[in-house]
């Protein structure tokens, strides 16, 4: 059986969910999954469909090739189409929290996570022990003001060498560069405290209790090069008083960042996020 997932946007007009789904089954699928959005203030439509081919001359190749000349040429459609024969391939960057990476790599090795991870990078060698103990390649990449470039180099090096399809920045605490956000764009995931730009600096949790803040959360988001501000995928918030000391509110924030990064990966793999001037629309 050959499993698709098709994602479309384009300008919203009549007969668009007919003609897709009439296509499908002209083409011998059945659609086991479709949903589909109109914002009304851009006037675009947007849709999410997953079908199944059971028949032996099935071709994902062929089936792309008649879906752009048959439909997405004549809605101006910008789409893309994805085979569940393959697993997406996402590279973890890590530098000295260990929390985020602990917890991907426990999801992923119980098969949580419909994905592989060829490798994973650091500018430190503190994590290293933990990529180890679950035999997943480690490569050291320090990182200077002066080495800045070369180190991204080598990085994009072995992103397209393992032909990596997605980055997750498990608290990598590097800017990344526009060199590897336009080679990747919307396809960098990052994690942070949902206290920016309220609270920024070193110790955002410590200006945080001094105001007495009553909730505390965590956005995963795609890195655009204007830090921190580009399309969410996930949020969450928990609830604190004057009873949480600082350290039970960094605990709780890391908390919050494991399930928000967890869930945004699961997400982003799935292809259930399209993202579409600087916002995100998220299919269930």
């Amino acid at each position: 059986m050959n499993k698709i997932t098709i994602l479309i946007h384009c300008k919203d007009r009549p007969n668009i969910i007919a003609s897709v789904t009439s296509f499908i089954a002209e083409n011998e699928g059945n659609i086991v999954y479709i949903d589909q959005h109109v914002d009304r203030e851009q006037d675009i439509f947007f849709m999410r469909l997953e079908s199944e081919f059971t028949h032996e001359s099935f071709s994902t190749d062929n089936f792309k090739l008649s879906f752009k000349t048959e439909l997405a040429e004549i809605f101006n459609m910008k789409w893309r189409i994805y085979s569940s024969e393959r697993k997406p391939k996402m590279a973890l960057f890590v530098s000295k929290y260990d929390h985020c990476l602990y917890d991907l790599l426990g999801r992923y090795n119980s098969g949580e996570l419909n994905l592989e991870i060829p490798f994973i990078i650091s500018n430190h060698l503190d994590l290293k022990p933990i990529a180890d103990s679950f035999k997943i390649p480690f490569y050291h990449i320090p990182v200077t003001k002066e080495t800045k470039e070369e180190a991204e180099n080598k990085q994009l090096e072995l992103l397209e060498k393992y032909k990596i399809d997605f980055i997750v920045l498990a608290r990598y605490m590097q800017i990344v560069s526009g060199k590897l956000i336009s080679k990747y764009t919307n396809k960098i995931i990052n994690i942070h405290h949902s206290f920016l730009p309220a609270f920024v600096g070193a110790k955002p949790y410590h200006s945080a209790f001094k105001r007495g803040v009553k909730i505390i959360g965590a956005t995963s988001h795609y890195v655009t090069e204007e830090l921190d501000a580009g399309p969410i995928i996930e949020q969450d918030v928990t609830h604190v008083s004057h009873t949480h000391s600082i350290k039970d509110l960094i605990a709780k924030g890391r908390d919050l960042e494991k399930i928000v990064l967890a869930n945004a990966i699961k997400l982003h793999s799935t292809r259930k996020v399209m993202v579409y001037n600087n916002k995100t629309v998220i299919f269930s």
